[in-house]
C-alpha cells in the first residue's frame, strides 16, 4: 500500500530516506528549513553504507562521485608510523574501498534521484499534531502539510525528537573540529590520520585532484581566532609532518569550516504511532568512527524495507526502532570514547593513550573495523 510520507530535513539521512521510500512507490515530501547551496566539506562513505546505498539503488552513483581509500595509515606528528597497514587493508577487511565524497556531490546524487519538486526548501517545520491515522505538519507557523506519517531527519537539534521525547539538551564535548577541501593530492600511502597530544588531523583523497581533511583540538566553547581559522591551523600544525601543513596551505581560507562538537543523549523514543526518527535526530554521534552519515544511510534502507513488509506504518516504525538501536548505540559509545581519549588532559595522557594502540595486533583492529564498517555489517531485517 502506498503512503503519503513527510520527511523533515534534507540532510543525508532525510534525502536517502526519501529516495528509498519514493522508489518503493510512496508519495514523499521533504521539508527543509535552509536554502543551503554551500559545497560543504567531505564525508567518508564506508562499505556498510555503500551496501545500504546499493539496497536503495544509488551505490554506484556515489562510488563514481568520490575518491577511494584502500589502506588507512596512522602516524605521529613527527612522521613516525603508528600503523602502516598493507595497501589493500580496507578492501580485505571491508569488502571494498572506503569512498570519500564532497557533501554537495552526495547531496546532488540523492536529490537527482528524487522526483522533481519533492524537496521544499525554506520550509521550517514548527509543529506536529496527530489526528487518528494522519499527521498535520505546520510549516512556518501557518502553512500545513497532511501526511500518513512523518520521518524526523532534522539533525541534532531535532524538533521531531523533542516532540517524541521532551527536552534534549546539548552538551559541549570540549573540543572543536575543522574541515576543508584542499586543491592538492596526497600520497595514497599517507591517506589516513596524523596524531598529536590532544590533537589529530585526517587527510584522504577526494577524487583525482583534491584532498578532504579534518582536524580537532581541545578549545573553549565558541573560541574564534582573530587571524582567521586557516591561519590559526597553519600555525598550530606548522611543525607537523607532511602532508598536514601542505594540505592546509593548499586550502582556500573560505573553504574552512569550524564547528564546536556537542553531545546529545540519543532519543529514548525513536518512534510513536506514525512518527519516526532517523539519523542524527535519533542518534547523534561524534565523528571519530566516520559513521554518523553512514548510519543515517543504513537507517534509510532499513526503514524503507520495513515500511514495505510490515502490515502498517506504526508496526514498521516500532520494528525499525527495535532493530536499529542495538547497533547504533554501540557505535555512539565507541565514537565518544575515542573522542575522550584523543582529548585527554593533560595532553601527555592523550599522547600515551594514542601511542599504546600500537601494541594492539593489526588482525584484531581489522576484525573490529569489519564489525563496524564492512559491507557485511549492514543487514536488513528478515
Amino acid at each position: 500500500m502506498a503512503h503519503d510520507i513527510a520527511v523533515i530535513g534534507a540532510g543525508i539521512a532525510g534525502l536517502a530516506t526519501a529516495v528509498a521510500l519514493q522508489r518503493r512507490g510512496h508519495s514523499v515530501c521533504v521539508l527543509e528549513e535552509r536554502a543551503d547551496t554551500s559545497p560543504g566539506a567531505g564525508i567518508s562513505i564506508w562499505p556498510n553504507a555503500l551496501a545500504a546505498l546499493d539496497a536503495i539503488g544509488l551505490g554506484d552513483a556515489v562510488r563514481d562521485a568520490g575518491g577511494r581509500v584502500t589502506a588507512g595509515a596512522m602516524r605521529w606528528r613527527d612522521g613516525t608510523w603508528l600503523r602502516r597497514p598493507s595497501a589493500e587493508r580496507m578492501v580485505k577487511a571491508l569488502g571494498e574501498p572506503l569512498v570519500v565524497v564532497q557533501r554537495s556531490a552526495l547531496r546532488d546524487v540523492l536529490t537527482s534521484a528524487l522526483q522533481p519538486g519533492t524537496v521544499r526548501y525554506e520550509a521550517p517545520v514548527t509543529g506536529l499534531s496527530s489526528h487518528g491515522d494522519r499527521v498535520t505538519v505546520t510549516v512556518s507557523g501557518a502553512t500545513t502539510v497532511q501526511a500518513d506519517a512523518v520521518v524526523g531527519a532534522d539533525g541534532i537539534h531535532s524538533m521531531v525528537a523533542r516532540h517524541l521525547n521532551g527536552p534534549l539538551p546539548l552538551r559541549y564535548a570540549g573540543y572543536t573540529a575543522w574541515r576543508g577541501v584542499a586543491e592538492c593530492v596526497v600520497d595514497p600511502d599517507l591517506a589516513g590520520e596524523t596524531m598529536g597530544p590532544g590533537m589529530e588531523a585526517g587527510h584522504v583523497p577526494l577524487g583525482a585532484d583534491r584532498t578532504y581533511w579534518f582536524a580537532t583540538e581541545r578549545l573553549s566553547e565558541g573560541h574564534r581566532s582573530p587571524q582567521g581559522e586557516l591561519a590559526y591551523l597553519l600555525d598550530k600544525f606548522a611543525e607537523w609532518a607532511d602532508p598536514v601543513p601542505a594540505v592546509l596551505a593548499a586550502t582556500p581560507p573560505e573553504a574552512v569550516l569550524r564547528n564546536d562538537l556537542y553531545d546529545r543523549d540519543g532519543a529514548r523514543h525513536w518512534a510513536r504511532d506514525n512518527v519516526v526518527l532517523v539519523g542524527d535526530a535519533a542518534h547523534p554521534m561524534r565523528p571519530h568512527l566516520g559513521q554518523g552519515g553512514c548510519q543515517g544511510i543504513e537507517d534509510a534502507a532499513v526503514l524503507a524495507h520495513l515500511v514495505d513488509v510490515a502490515p502498517d506504518l506504526t508496526t514498521a516504525f516500532a520494528r525499525f526502532e527495535v532493530f536499529r538501536k542495538p547497533r547504533v548505540r554501540r557505535l555512539v559509545r565507541e565514537s565518544r570514547l575515542i573522542g575522550r581519549v584523543v582529548n585527554l588532559r593533560p595532553a601527555a595522557l592523550s599522547a600515551a593513550a594514542t601511542r599504546v594502540t600500537v601494541v594492539v595486533p593489526e588482525a584484531v583492529l581489522t576484525w573490529h573495523l569489519g564489525k563496524i564498517a564492512a559491507r557485511s555489517a549492514f543487514q536488513l531485517p528478515d
